[in-house]
């Protein structure tokens, strides 16, 4: 990666970045941050993963597209580098003394590096003032990892990607605090003492300060409501001063003001000048698909041109509250659920999808004694998948009767709408849930919006 950023003149340069790894929430986090820094005045380019309706949304000016004109120029440029300059620059890992070919004699740069150095390209074409930058796995051999920073976020650790990352919370925690950067503070999500220990260790060879969210913030009053999360946070005893202040953001869930709190730290941090309204305004408008996301009707839609939201088209008639929300742990699963049982009550309906590398076993746990029907669906195909054992595994714990194994996705999607009304009392419209994996949640996005739009 550092070489194909050589190549390129070196655009992750091209303005100041904000680093976020992490298990769960930093998607939310790097919108937050985006948000509040658009709301700010500054052009904000965002990289994140992954997408739920179109790929253009990893990479983002705030919370829209860039211009279709920046896409190409930069995917010009993108393709000059690969086609002309790797052979030619000697590249070790081409056979320079065929350059019509260009046969790989190691490894050719990966989709995720290529589409890295796309947003880097893209940035600098804008002429953005600042860069909002989420890793995709890991955090030491990232292909974002050749930032310097002003400050880097890290938030939970969990079991995930132990075949790469590792199968301790120690080790998992030693690739994400790759991202530390010498002399650069690090604002740090609660974590296990075992995660925590190797971020202080990093942290004190680096020479960087260490600001640990339980520490220094206060967060108080959470209410949760359909329409999003109320919280007060204070944070008294650090650099960037933060009175007792009330914020909202327009998604539910306590874990979510966890996340609003990191995503003010660092903020804060790298921007002291940016003040309390201007936070506010920022996360009053925050939004990225597919994380609790209340799949709407038509009627309810707004259509905002350029914005992510305007890629909301014709959906069919949804009854009752259908959530969709990317959870594909068992720890980000369970906050889940929990918001999703205080606002919607038991007894609603489940759709449920998952890649073959998950625990489906520790997910149904988690799951099956909160609905009265659960369907068990394909989500989708761009990871491997094997509905047929994960209907096994749920039907074993929560019972033939209420498990349905659904390949069809957009099969499940119209079944889980017909389960939502009660034929027993037809008054009564019953909450919905899918759940399991951002593919799932793509999917049926898609089937319901039926966007126009999709990559």
């Amino acid at each position: 990666m550092e070489f194909l950023t050589e190549l390129a003149g070196n655009p992750e340069r091209c303005a100041p970045s904000i680093h976020i790894a992490g298990s769960k929430g930093k998607g939310s986090v790097t919108g937050m941050l985006t948000a509040m820094l658009s709301a700010s005045g500054f052009r904000a380019a965002r990289y994140m993963s992954p997408h739920v309706i179109d790929i253009r949304e990893r990479i983002c000016l705030g919370d829209s597209y860039f211009s279709e004109e920046i896409y190409c120029n930069a995917g010009d440029e993108l393709r000059r580098i690969t086609e002309e300059l790797l052979p030619a620059a000697g590249n070790p890992l081409f056979d320079t003394e065929s350059p019509k070919t260009c046969e790989p004699t190691a490894s050719e740069p990966t989709f995720w590096e290529l589409l890295t150095l796309l947003f880097f390209l893209c940035a600098r074409m804008a002429n953005c003032d600042v860069m909002v930058v989420e890793t995709g796995m890991g955090g030491r051999l990232d292909s974002t990892n050749v930032l310097d920073p002003l400050v880097s976020v890290i938030t939970l650790i969990e079991l995930e990607h132990t075949a790469i990352l590792g199968n301790t919370l120690a080790k998992i925690a030693g690739e994400k605090a790759g991202i530390i950067k010498k002399g650069k503070p690090l604002i740090l999500a609660k974590q296990s003492e075992e995660a925590l220990e190797v971020f202080k260790k990093k942290a004190e060879e680096k020479n960087s300060p260490l600001f640990y969210l339980p520490e220094i913030a206060e967060l108080s009053n959470i209410k949760i409501t359909p329409q999003g999360t109320d919280f007060s946070l204070s944070i008294p005893h650090s650099p960037f001063f933060i009175p007792n202040s009330s914020f909202v953001i327009p998604l539910p869930g306590k874990v979510q003001a966890e996340n609003a709190a990191l995503a003010i730290a660092a903020l804060k941090t790298a921007f002291p000048q940016i003040g309390i309204d201007i936070i506010r305004r920022g996360l009053s408008i925050f939004y990225i698909p597919g994380r609790f996301e209340k799949i709407i009707n038509e009627a309810s839609i707004k259509h905002q041109e350029g914005n992510l939201r305007a890629k909301l088209l014709r959906p069919v008639e949804v009854q009752g509250p259908f959530i969709i929300d990317g959870a594909h742990t068992p720890e980000s699963l369970a906050l889940c659920m929990e918001t999703f049982c205080l606002l919607y009550g038991e007894g609603g309906i489940l759709l449920f999808g998952c890649a073959a590398d998950k625990d489906a076993s520790a997910m149904a746990e988690i799951t099956h004694l909160h609905f009265s029907k659960i369907i068990i669906t394909t989500p989708g195909a761009f990871k491997a998948s094997n509905p047929e054992n994960v209907y096994e595994v749920f039907k074993n714990i929560a019972g033939h009767e209420k498990t349905l194994l659904v390949k069809d996705t957009r099969e499940a999607v119209k079944m889980t709408m017909e389960f939502t009304c009660d034929k027993n009392y037809p008054d009564k419209i019953l909450p919905a849930l899918g759940t399991g994996s951002f593919y799932l949640v793509s999917e049926i996005r898609k089937i319901i919006y039926k966007d126009r739009d999709v990559c």
